[in-house]
Order: structure tokens, then sequence, then C-alpha cells
């Protein structure tokens, strides 16, 4: 028999249910005794003890669900060691539900928080294995994450619409995409969708390089800009500020997001009208596409077989096109930016998008 549990911590993100769906049929399919506990609302459900038995049968028909059929919350990783309100040592409260359930493995599908405490569980001697989630594709050690095709392609879908309109009306838009730390949703997004100009957290930008970008184009009789702009997009006399500085500064920040600030300056320096749109948090929702059904599938039957190894303590992640089992150890706690050097960035500049640098 073996005794199985599952998580799902972070953010959701389209495939979820796909890859949870990919883990279960191939235990199944491999092993004959099989016992799942889904545990609810991601670690909270771990150090609570909020569990359901679940059967291959839940797990039917979820390949194109978004979301996630075992809820999820987010609980900082910074946390893990603060005992909650009632004084409850989280980490001895998650080993103890392992324990009491004797759980032979536990499988945690998330981003980069949630594997830093699935690092942190195997340290404490827990059969972990870690699925990477994140539409952000920020996780080092795979080459790619499910969830972030399928935010690439409602990213772009956003821009591909904004199209028409601002040429209707020969406007500057500036479509503001997910990604605090790191660019890789808005640069695909960007390239995707014909964006003129891309701003990424790695690359600070320049205002006034902005400002040339769109009046070349006007120039050219363009007639429209496209701005794909990063949460986290940072001018480059921030990105010289120390953290303190920085922390300072945004205490009297006036605008709801960077995006308003540009969009602010640019009406201010060229005279003209700029409109911001935010896809926001529909960009995590819907069913997932192709791409994401197909990588969950492989990555969800190649952590089945980790399990039918014993092997724990890994990521499934994939690399060079293979499913890969990297040390949680290797990954954890590490990002993978976007290199500003990298031939994505070089070529995009070669078809004359501008990063306003």
């Amino acid at each position: 028999m073996k005794r199985i549990g599952m998580l799902t911590s972070g953010g959701d993100c389209q495939a979820l249910n796909a890859t949870m769906r990919g883990i279960v049929k191939g235990v199944c399919n491999a092993l004959d005794e099989v016992e799942l506990y889904g545990f609810e609302e991601g670690y909270k459900g771990l150090i609570y003890g909020n569990y359901r038995m679940l059967t291959p049968r839940d797990f039917s028909g979820i390949l194109t669900k978004g979301g996630t059929i075992l809820g999820s919350s987010r609980q900082p990783f910074k946390m893990m060691r603060v005992p909650d309100e009632n004084g409850l040592d989280k980490v001895e409260a998650m080993k103890h539900t392992y324990h009491k359930l004797r759980l032979d493995c536990l499988v945690i599908l998330g981003g980069n928080g949630t594997q830093k405490t699935a690092n942190l569980l195997r340290e404490e001697g827990l059969n972990i294995l870690h699925m990477p989630k994140t539409i952000d594709n920020d996780i080092y050690g795979t080459d790619m994450t499910f969830g972030f095709q399928s935010a690439v392609d409602i990213a772009t879908q956003c821009i591909d619409c904004i199209h028409t309109t601002a040429a209707s009306h020969g406007r500057v838009f500036i479509v503001e995409v997910m990604g605090h730390k790191v660019g890789q949703l808005t640069l695909h997004a960007g390239i995707a969708g014909g964006a003129d100009i891309i701003l990424i957290p790695e690359i600070p930008y320049n205002i006034d390089s902005i400002c040339k970008a769109i009046e070349a184009r006007n120039k050219q009789k363009k007639g429209f800009t496209i701005l794909a702009v990063a949460e986290g997009a940072i001018p480059k006399e921030r990105a010289e500020m120390s953290k303190k500085e920085l922390k300072k500064f945004m205490e009297n920040y006036k605008y709801p997001a960077v995006s308003y600030e540009i969009a602010d300056q640019l009406t201010q320096r060229l005279g003209t009208e700029v409109r911001v749109t935010v896809p926001g948090h529909t960009q995590r929702g819907g069913s997932p596409c192709p791409y994401d059904r197909v990588l969950s599938t492989r990555l969800g039957a190649a952590a089945a077989q980790a399990i039918v190894d014993d092997a724990y303590g890994y990521m499934i992640g994939i690399v060079n096109g293979e499913c890969k089992r990297i040390p949680l150890e290797e990954s954890a706690g590490k990002l993978k930016f976007v290199d500003p050097n990298s031939s994505i960035i070089s070529e995009a500049k070669m078809i004359g998008i501008s990063f306003g640098d």
C-alpha cells in the first residue's frame, strides 16, 4: 500500500488539476494499492489536518479544468517557523499530520515560496516531491513551469485585442502583465502580441528612451504604440537605490502601479493620449492550453515513476525536453531571471522592439 498526500499552494494556475491527474493516473496504473489524501487550501490543510480521502474518480475529467480541486492559499515561507496566533508550531504540526496518516510521500505543487517550504520539510525528514507551478516560469532548474504558456496565451490575446482599438484611435496603449520580479511572461507575451516596447524588471528603463521609441514610430507614420509592461518594471534611477531607499520612496508613491506612472510621464512629455489595460488575474484563470496539458501530463507521469521508485527529495522538472529529477536543495530559494544578454532579447531588439534601456 502506497499512501500519497498532495497539496497545491500559492497562487492558482491553469494546469494544477492536469498535473495532479497525471500523477494519480500514473501511480494507479503502476501500483495495485494506493491511498490518496488531498490537503485543502495548501499548507494550511497540512498544518491543521484538513484533508479528504480521494479516489481516481476525483481526477477524472479535470484535464481541462483550471484552478485546483484541492483549493490553495498563500503561506509565506518566512512565517513557517513563526508560531500561529495560538502558539502552534507549524512545522511540527505538518510533520505530525504526515506521520499520523502514515504517508509514504507528499507531492507539493507550487512556485518558489512553496518550494522553499517543500525543501524545509525534506530537511525535516519527510519524503517530498515538488512540481514546478507558476505563470512566471521563474523556478530555477527547470526549463518550463506548467501554467506559464497558458498565461502567455491570455496576455497575448489581450495585446491582440488592444491592437485594433489602438490602431483605430492612434493612441499609446500600455498592457500591464503579471510579473513582479521576473519578466518571462511579459517578454513572451510582448513578442507574441507584437508589442513595440517591452519593459521587464531585469532591464531597468529610461523614460527618455521610451519617448524616443514612440517618437520614432510617429515619424514613420505608425500611428500607435503598444507597451507590454511587467508589474515589476523599474526605472534605472530606482533600480540603483538600496532596498532601504526604495522602501522609503515607495511609502509616498502616488500611483497604483508603475504602468500608470509611465502613462502619466508619457502624457506630460509627448502630449499624447495614453491608456492602461490590466488583464490582472485573468492571466491565471481559465482552461490550460494544449501545451500545458501535455507538459503537466508528462511531469505527472514522471512524478508517479519517482513514487514507484521511492525516489524523493526532488523537483520534477523539464530539461532539454526531457523530464528530470532535480534535487530540491539545488533549486529551492533560487529564481530564474531573464538574462538581458540572452539571444531572445537581442533577437527582439533586432526586429525593432525597444526595452527602454
